[in-house]
């Protein structure tokens, strides 16, 4: 394949990739925040019932009169003692499970503001009865990003990355701003699905135009590079959290700089090898060339013309002129097999991931201290995935990943509830695992699929993840019945998919596939001595008439 030959006889990683690829990037670090933004917009503050308005609340042990006590002797908070029992010891459990008649709290709750001062649940009264709505709010956004996965990865396919991350970025922008003032929350849980959406299409997007425009020997390395701008946002998060605690100010904070992305997305340069197997020849050369200019490689930019494209890209535009659709990917064997293969990747990776992270309260420790914890585990973990990933290769990295990150979990539901430290270190190990496991299926999917189709993939791999991010809160649930059940099952998942990784070929080192006819090759063997083939029959740049 000649593209990457061209990639670097026009400067390889010059002054175009970095600039580009840094600027691509750069919105990565605000979009994962969104992705778990919840655990503190939505976090449960501390909460008991509110007195009815005529109880006289000024009275030493007013207040107290009108609280059951639960099993461990705090202050019921979903029940309220229908008339106030004064001068009555309160034993734990016997007030609320006593004669004393009970009723629901009717009135209202009082909330604890010392860590929370605002949240969706203090403001909407998302407790009790009404607890599984803010659930509902999270999953709705894990809906949006399906829906934009599969629609956003559809598009860029069609139209282009880069028109279709303008929008992205431009819907992010609105939607998630709209967010911050929603008066309701059916409102609020619609601008969320809607920037859930665009988010998916910045994710997808972002990726393929960066990787696009690299040379085989980097695309681990930006690989590796977008996954850590992940992490980075995650400790942002954290740390933007404590110092902004009202919810309507930390989801505008963390939504107005997407309209700066907006405009700068603009001078974005579209990616020629989307160009190329869209039989747009002229523009390919055209794009070339300014990325030749900007790399200071002039004399290569000038012998740079239409007929030495015809001659170096003359397989990809004789196969290229053809549109893959999605059914494509269930019509060709080679490419069924990527499907269902990938479909359980990004599944079990999703699935396992967010029933770990989006239960930090569930911890017991600081809520800002354990989003730290989970988010610095990432850094040493993605750093040893990307080390296998470039030595070992990416089947390899795939498969341990997930494996690792199935056992960590499954052995944390056999060990005792006490156990504090032993459990949130396996859960921490685990969730490193699960990092590496997103850090190599991002690259290994890219690589995997055409260029004609690769965004659809990319999309549809999405669309899976999506599936297993809303599957798992439904999961957890399950702890009502028995409680290390959830456990067992978040990690039987990763160990069952990682086996899928066996039936996929490696990539380490081979060029990004164009057309189905080179994943064809590749189940067939057949890439490296066509490689080579290529190679004699590259026809050099030639000066211009």
């Amino acid at each position: 394949m000649a593209f990457n030959d061209l990639l670097k006889q026009l400067g390889g990683v010059g002054r175009f990739q970095q600039i580009q690829v840094t600027l691509v990037i750069l919105p990565l670090l605000l979009l994962s925040s969104h992705n778990t933004l919840q655990n503190f917009t939505a976090a449960i503050p501390t909460h008991h019932c509110r007195p009815p308005a005529s109880a006289n609340l000024s009275e030493d042990g007013e207040l107290e009169a009108w609280l059951p006590r639960d099993k461990q002797g705090q202050p019921e908070s979903c029940l309220r003692f229908a008339s106030p029992q004064r001068g009555r010891p309160f034993p734990n459990g016997t007030e609320a499970k006593g004669t004393a008649a009970t009723e629901p709290c009717t009135d209202g709750w009082i909330y604890s503001n010392s860590t929370f001062p605002s949240t969706i649940v203090t403001e909407w009264d998302l407790v009790c009865s009404h607890r599984a709505l803010r659930q509902l709010a999270q999953s709705l956004y894990m809906v949006g990003v399906l829906l934009g996965a599969m629609v956003f990865g559809y598009l860029a396919d069609r139209l282009g990355r880069r028109k279709v991350l303008i929008l992205n970025h431009l819907q992010t922008a609105v939607s998630a701003t709209c967010a911050a003032f929603a008066p309701t929350f059916p409102v609020y849980c619609a601008f969320r699905l809607l920037s859930g959406m665009a988010t998916a299409g910045v994710a997808l997007n972002s990726v393929t135009l960066s990787m696009e425009w690299m040379p085989i020997h980097t695309r681990a390395f930006v690989g590796t590079l977008n996954s850590y701008a992940y992490s980075l946002g995650q400790l942002l998060l954290a740390g933007l959290a404590y110092a902004v605690p009202h919810w309507r100010h930390l989801q505008l904070l963390l939504s107005v700089p997407f309209f700066a992305f907006f405009l700068y997305s603009w001078f974005f340069l579209e990616s020629a090898r989307w160009y190329s197997t869209s039989g747009r020849l002229d523009l390919t050369l055209s794009a070339l060339q300014r990325v030749a200019r900007i790399n200071g490689k002039w004399d290569e930019g000038a012998k740079l013309n239409m007929e030495v494209l015809r001659s170096s890209l003359q397989k990809e535009l004789a196969m290229g002129k053809g549109q893959a659709s999605a059914m494509e990917m269930l019509r060709c064997p080679a490419l069924r097999r990527l499907f269902l293969c990938l479909s359980m990747l990004w599944f079990a990776t999703s699935f396992a991931y967010y029933g770990l992270v989006m239960d930090l309260q569930g911890f017991g420790l600081s809520i800002y201290l354990i989003q730290v914890i989970f988010a610095a585990v990432d850094l040493p973990a993605k750093l040893v995935c990307f080390l296998v990933i470039n030595s070992l290769g990416r089947r390899p990295a795939q498969m341990a990943s997930l494996l690792l990150a199935g056992i960590c979990i499954l052995a944390n539901g056999v060990v005792p509830q006490d156990q504090s430290i032993v459990r949130t270190s396996l859960s921490v190990l685990g969730k490193g695992c699960l990092a590496s496991s997103f850090t190599c299926i991002v690259l290994y999917t890219g690589e995997l699929y055409p260029t004609m189709i690769r965004q659809t993939g990319l999309g549809m791999g999405s669309t899976m993840a999506r599936v297993g991010s809303i599957v798992s809160p439904l999961v957890t649930m399950m702890a009502e019945l028995y409680r290390p059940m959830p456990l067992f099952i978040f990690g039987a998942i990763p160990v069952v998919a990682s086996a899928a990784a066996a039936f996929l070929p490696e990539t380490l080192g081979l060029p990004l596939p164009d057309t189905v006819q080179d994943v064809e090759n590749r189940r067939r063997g057949k890439p490296q001595r066509q490689q080579r083939e290529h190679q004699k029959q590259m026809v050099p740049l030639q000066p211009s008439a």
